[in-house]
């Protein structure tokens, strides 16, 4: 819940900052292939717009572990069915599988689908 939190302010902040850019950048005639400010002010809006999108992801992942963990399904693997362990839903609250299954199917670390 704690992480779950923490991504909710961080794509409230962005959405804000992101918000902010455009309102800024909106007044101008900022040309961003003529003006030397131009392709810093798209440049910030994409990393913005990915950064967010990024978080909107890791939110998701979130609240489908919170409807597993409401369904007793949490801290299963989703391929084959035994306990993640501990330390790797310690350092990953949202993983759906467990280190075996996530390196054998590729999805590294994260566990995501």
């Amino acid at each position: 819940m704690a992480e779950r939190a923490e991504t909710v302010e961080r794509i409230a902040s962005m959405t804000a900052e992101l918000t902010a850019v455009v309102a800024a950048s909106a007044g101008s005639n900022a040309d961003d292939e003529h003006d030397p400010e131009g392709s810093t002010i798209a440049f910030e809006r994409a990393q913005l717009v990915g950064s967010r999108s990024r978080a909107q992801a890791q939110l998701a992942e979130l609240d489908a572990a919170l409807s597993r963990l409401s369904h007793n399904k949490y801290g299963r693997c989703e391929l084959c069915g035994q306990a993640i362990g501990d330390e790797r839903i310690a350092a990953l609250p949202a993983t759906r599988l467990c280190l075996t299954c996530a390196a054998k199917s590729g999805h590294g670390s994260t566990g995501r689908r």
